[in-house]
This record gives structure tokens, C-alpha cells and sequence, in this order.
């Protein structure tokens, strides 16, 4: 009660942790029903719509029961399609919003699997929370971004909203700022992120959650990007650019395509000389050779590497096959 009267006035949406799910037992769990009276008292009281995430069907009716506005499907639920459909089957005929947390592994179908699932049980207002992937190491986020991630989901549903949790991101209050400001910076829709009046007494998660009078400072502080601008000037500016990527791009294809050729033609070589397609010191000398170059050219040596692996995967598909058409089979 405390955080909402702090933030009357400052937020869109109120959430709730009221079913906790943990990784151990023993662990706070959330209050359960008893707690859906007090989001009660957050609506009538400071006129905030407020939103629980559910893993049961019995969540969801006790959810409706007290009045909750939007329901969140967490991403430890939305891993498993057997269970997104239970709730989505309990949901039939229900008009309410649910926000869907993207699964725990960096799997954008499962996401978009869990995001149909909800729209085939005729739920008609839906959005995707990004909120990071677990990762074995992660030295520096709690779970880590994946950015193309949430940007392939937007490029295949435009018509959803994704909204960032930095929060669970990053699993640090110090961090959460640079991190939202960079979901708006990409055109994230909104941001959802943890609050408490006394953050070292939370009962979970504590390191991320920050106070509600530095929350509605971050709010002031961070700036939404627009997608057009107004300046007539800079709009021409940013279409001729955009014209001349474009005939970039249209180059570094036909270049593609040149070297998959120059690619047929030692698959020919090393058929005819009974050679092996994958060649280890080849392979290292394209991969110092290319890092070099973009060192030099200022281009990120990660990035590189990762391109060129894509190509000399495609490289290898492509002399695989002129293996497999020209080979004849070997007579006793």
C-alpha cells in the first residue's frame, strides 16, 4: 500500500507478485488470496489498474474473482506449451489482457507459440514482456538480454507490444536505468520494473528493486525516442541514407552470391582430388585474416566472426552438395 501511494499518478499499471514461483522451497512464495484483497484496496483507493502473474487455472479464476485487470504468464510458465494451453483453455470467453513473459531459453517460436495459444482462446489484448534468458555465465546481467531476440518477435508480430522488464534483466538497481533507457532507444513499448519502500527488506529478489521515489526519478530522467521525426529536413536526409544502404545491401548479395560460386567450384576441385570439404587450417586463416581487416576498418571482430561463420557454414552446405551429386559409388 505503501508503494502504490508513492506512485499514484506515475505508473500505467500496478503488478503484483501474489503466487511466487522459486527456485528452491523454503523460499517466499507470495502471500496468495489473501493478497488480492490488498490489490483491491490499490484500485479503489489510487485508481491503478494492477495486473498478478498466474501459473494455474486456479490462479486465474481467483485473479478475476477480486477484480485484477491484466494477468502476466511468467517465463518459467511460458517454457512449457502443455501448460501456456491450460491456461489459455481456462481463459475461453474471458476478456482480459495477459501479458506474456518470453520463455526462460532464447527460443523467439516458443514465444510466439505461447503468444498464439492466448489469441486462439480468443484473448484480444496481448503483449510480450521481455525480460532476459538464464545463461550458464552471465558476469554482468542476472539473465541476459539477447536483444534479437525481442526484435525478431517485434519483426513478426508488429502488431503486439513488448514491454522490457529491467528488472529481472539485470538483477541490479544500478543497472536497471541504462538498461531501460536502451529498450526505448529500440522502440520497446513501456518498461516494467520493480519497486519497493525499503528494497534491502524485500523478500525476493531484493538487489533489483528500487525505491519508488528513485523510480519516478528514473521515469523523468529517461527519454522516449519517436519513430518519424517532424523535421522535414532530416527525414530527406534519413531516406537518402536509407536509399544508399539499400544498394549496398543489394551489393553485399550479389557479392554473396559470387562467393557461393567461387564455393561450387572448390567443392569441384576437392571432389575430383578426393578431398575433405572442411579444411581446420583454412578455416583459422580466414577467421585472423577477416578479424584483422575489421579491426583496421573499426568494425566489431565479434561481429565478424560471427558473419563469417554463417558463411563458411553456407560455404561447406554448398560443397557438400557437390560432393554428394558427383560422387559415384565404388566398385568391389
Amino acid at each position: 500500500m505503501e508503494t502504490a501511494a508513492q506512485l499514484e499518478g506515475y505508473v500505467d499499471l500496478f503488478r503484483a507478485g501474489i503466487w511466487k514461483p522459486r527456485t528452491r522451497p523454503g523460499s517466499f512464495e507470495g502471500n496468495g488470496e489473501p493478497a488480492l484483497q490488498w490489490l483491491r484496496e490499490v484500485k479503489e483507493l489510487y485508481q491503478l489498474p494492477v495486473a498478478v502473474e498466474v501459473a494455474e487455472p486456479a490462479h486465474i479464476t481467483l485473479a478475476l474473482k477480486y477484480g485484477v485487470d491484466v494477468l502476466w504468464i511468467g517465463a518459467r510458465t511460458t517454457v512449457n506449451p502443455f501448460h501456456v494451453q491450460r491456461l489459455a483453455d481456462a481463459l475461453q470467453g474471458v476478456n482480459v489482457p495477459v501479458m506474456v513473459k518470453n520463455p526462460v531459453n532464447p527460443d523467439v517460436d516458443l514465444w510466439e507459440g505461447a503468444i498464439e495459444r492466448f489469441e486462439r482462446a480468443g484473448i484480444q489484448k496481448i503483449a510480450a514482456v521481455h525480460r532476459g534468458f538464464s545463461s550458464y555465465h552471465s558476469p554482468l546481467y542476472r539473465n541476459q538480454p539477447n536483444w534479437p531476440i525481442p526484435i525478431e518477435l517485434k519483426r513478426r508480430r508488429p502488431d503486439i507490444h513488448i514491454i522490457c522488464d529491467p528488472s529481472h534483466i539485470t538483477g541490479n538497481r544500478a543497472l536497471v536505468a541504462e538498461v531501460a533507457q536502451k529498450a526505448l532507444d529500440m522502440g520497446f513499448d513501456g518498461l516494467m520494473i520493480e519497486t519497493h519502500p525499503n528494497p534491502e527488506k524485500a523478500w525476493s529478489d531484493a538487489a533489483q528493486q528500487v525505491t519508488p521515489e528513485a523510480l519516478k526519478q528514473m521515469l523523468q530522467q529517461l527519454i522516449v525516442r519517436q519513430h518519424i521525426t517532424a523535421d522535414t529536413s532530416k527525414s530527406t536526409e534519413l531516406e537518402h541514407i536509407r536509399q544508399l544502404m539499400d544498394t549496398v545491401d543489394a551489393e553485399i548479395i550479389d557479392l554473396l552470391a559470387r562467393r557461393m560460386e567461387l564455393s561450387e567450384r572448390i567443392g569441384d576441385i576437392k571432389r575430383d582430388c578426393n578431398m575433405t570439404v572442411y579444411n581446420p587450417e583454412r578455416w583459422q586463416e580466414i577467421v585472423n585474416s577477416r578479424s584483422a581487416q575489421a579491426n583496421k576498418l573499426h568494425l566489431s571482430s565479434d561481429f565478424i566472426l560471427a558473419l563469417y561463420e554463417k558463411i563458411h557454414h553456407e560455404s561447406i552446405k554448398k560443397q557438400l552438395t557437390v560432393l554428394d551429386h558427383g560422387d559415384k559409388p565404388v566398385k568391389d
